[in-house]
């Protein structure tokens, strides 16, 4: 009896234990999981035309035509096939019919197969956790979710076509900025290869040529990097690269970023696989005349340019750099030649947004000259399109919003993920150590209790006392570890400080701008290698030259200063325009600290240059103190 009042708290835990298993069970039990419906699966034959795709339009379009049971009105409908296989074929239908330039004639069909593929939409299954024998099944249930929610984003995409072809650039932008929603929530990045990755650079080349033609040149920019990624892990034709990189320069040209915008079109013609192209005249072209806005004289710009004329291949072309020579001398006053190229293309050009540019061209000139008559011509033709600018304006500015509706959401779906992503890594951790302390308790406890049923009841209040010994000793020692601990961890955060506050000042550490600013990888790069290299002013520049910084590190460096410091960039350029690009450079490399022997070496300048820039660049700002302190006061204002 002693012994029984001895333990009466052991079938109690047994019990909590007991019940805290069948709880944990239970809560794994009813996690609802969203699991796919079964549907039928895709015929092989569309699935060799999908894949035929990819590479041959041509021909996959002509092996699907034999799918389609009759021709009425240039609409095709599938009678004898399963809902996917009929959806599919639609979808199939529209891509070809692109891809071959044609227009798309089944787009009720399509609107269908969106709906389609949209109700079929689930998310990814998990498969961490699942046994062997189960995990097959898991993988097959993935598999075919990733399938349909590649399907689902192809429809969305060639919906946003139908779109664009009709004119309607909102719908169009939202469809794509769909594309992108379902390919970002159904894939990992690392999955994205192949066709997947190709038509990841499909879609941002379709907005970023969408926001080109809207003169947004921000998100245009945006837009053809993602572009010209995807491009760059799986081609999307040979000229996939340069085109690209071509159009990164005349949205950098457009947002006044000279030194930008020349990298750009020189990479474009360094890539460039050939040179009987029309994307290779142009790039000619358009060096031309970015020569020219950049102090070139008219002569030689104009000799390139009829160069380029003349290795022209058919009329709409020739008629196209008629358009920009005709601009060009426009823009130079010389209106008897412009009137020549410019009423050429206005007479036989039959692009409308041509003929409007040269009629805009053409009024002015004939009003100059006071020919009212032939300036009226201009005007009833501009007159048509007035109302059409006023609704492309609204649309642009609705896409615009659109797109940073979807990048702030983006942004917060990304850091919800890393919040689920960092609670998933402490339960990982937590849950092990719960059942491990659990278990050792329950069989300390379990052999702590036969120990004192065969000891005499004499003996039970030493054993308490000893495990109660037990207990504070382990307290203790667990109490040690989270002190040392916490000593590290404030160990690591007075390094981190002392480290900010050599580079810095106060006001500087306070702001999160310079925080996120110096946090970048070029700047931490910077940082990094001065902090190793120890660069002397006494040496000669030139044996520091494996430290130098390249072209693209530098623009890495100018674009993580316009990001993170917007504010204190557009300050200093417009208070002091006649800071160049490479002055701002200097601003940026003195701004995370450097001084001028550091700089000697990463710009491969003598240490007296960087001085004389130094002191060139503090006249222009009309301060006294060293340009370190200068730019860290205008940043702490």
């Amino acid at each position: 009896m002693g012994n029984c009042k001895s333990f009466p708290n052991f079938a109690g835990m047994k019990a909590r234990f007991f019940v805290i298993g069948l709880f944990l069970f239970a809560l794994v039990a009813c996690t609802p999981t969203k699991v796919p419906e079964p549907v039928e699966g895709p015929s092989p034959q569309l699935m060799s035309i999908d894949s035929l795709l990819w590479h041959q339009p041509d021909s996959a379009l002509a092996c699907l035509l034999s799918c389609f049971d009759t021709c009425r009105d240039a609409k095709f409908c599938v009678s004898t096939a399963t809902a996917y296989n009929r959806h599919y074929a639609n979808l199939l239908l529209a891509e070809l019919l692109y891809k071959n330039d044609y227009a798309q004639t089944n787009r009720a069909e399509l609107l269908q197969a969106v709906a389609y593929f949209d109700s079929l939409l689930v998310d990814d299954v998990d498969t961490r956790g699942v046994s062997q024998q189960a995990r097959p099944r898991r993988d097959a249930r993935r598999a075919s979710a990733q399938n349909i929610a590649f399907l689902d984003a192809r429809a969305h995409y060639i919906n946003g076509v139908g779109y664009y072809e009709r004119d309607s650039i909102v719908e169009a932008c939202a469809e794509y900025l769909k594309t992108l929603e379902v390919m970002e929530n159904h894939f990992e990045e690392k999955e994205l290869m192949g066709h997947k990755a190709r038509f990841m650079a499909y879609t941002y080349n379709r907005l970023g040529d969408m926001f080109s033609e809207q003169l947004l040149a921000e998100p245009a920019i945006a837009c053809y990097k993602q572009a010209l990624f995807y491009c760059k892990r799986e081609p999307t034709s040979i000229y996939g690269i340069p085109v690209l990189l071509y159009n990164l320069g005349i949205q950098y040209d457009i947002a006044n970023q000279k030194d930008s915008a020349a990298f750009y079109y020189d990479e474009a013609l360094a890539n460039m696989p050939d040179f009987d192209n029309i994307h290779y005249r142009d790039i000619l072209m358009t060096q031309a005349m970015f020569a020219y806005h950049t102090g070139a004289c008219l002569d030689s710009v104009a000799k390139n340019l009829k160069y380029v004329v003349s290795l022209t291949q058919d009329d709409d072309e020739r008629l196209t750099r008629f358009l920009t020579i005709g601009n060009l001398l426009f823009e130079d006053k010389q209106y008897d030649s412009s009137r020549f190229y410019l009423d050429t293309v206005f007479e036989q050009q039959g692009d409308i947004q041509s003929k409007i540019l040269a009629a805009e061209k053409l009024c002015s000139m004939y009003q100059m000259v006071g020919d009212s008559l032939k300036a009226q011509k201009y005007a009833s033709f501009l007159a048509g399109f007035t109302m059409q600018e006023i609704d492309k304006k609204t649309d642009v500015s609705k896409i615009n919003e659109m797109y940073k509706d979807y990048l702030t959401q983006k942004q917060e779906k990304r850091a919800e993920e890393e919040r689920e992503k960092a609670i998933k890594r402490v339960i990982r951790i937590i849950i092990p150590i719960a059942f491990l302390v659990a278990l050792v308790i329950f069989v300390l406890a379990k052999l702590r209790g036969k120990k004192q049923l065969r000891d005499k009841e004499k003996h039970h209040q030493r054993e308490m006392e000893s495990e109660r010994q037990a207990h504070k000793i382990q307290q203790a020692a667990l109490s040690g570890r989270l002190k040392r601990s916490n000593e590290e961890l404030r160990d690591v955060s007075n390094q981190l400080e002392q480290m900010l506050a050599k580079n810095v000042s106060s006001e500087a550490v306070l702001s999160d701008d310079y925080k996120a600013f110096v946090n970048t990888p070029i700047c931490l790069y910077i940082v990094d290698l001065v902090h190793t290299q120890h660069f002397k002013s006494k040496m000669d520049y030139l044996i520091y030259k494996d430290n130098a910084l390249s072209k693209e590190q530098l623009l890495a460096l100018r674009d993580a200063a316009e990001t993170n410091l917007p504010r204190f960039v557009s300050q200093i350029r417009k208070e002091f325009p006649k800071l160049t690009d490479n002055d701002m450079d200097y601003c940026y490399l003195f701004l995370l600290g450097l001084n001028e022997a550091d700089i000697s070496a990463l710009m491969q300048r003598a240490y007296t240059t960087v001085c004389d820039r130094s002191r060139k660049i503090n006249r222009i700002i009309g301060a006294n103190e060293s340009l370190y302190h200068t730019l860290r006061n205008m940043l702490s204002e």
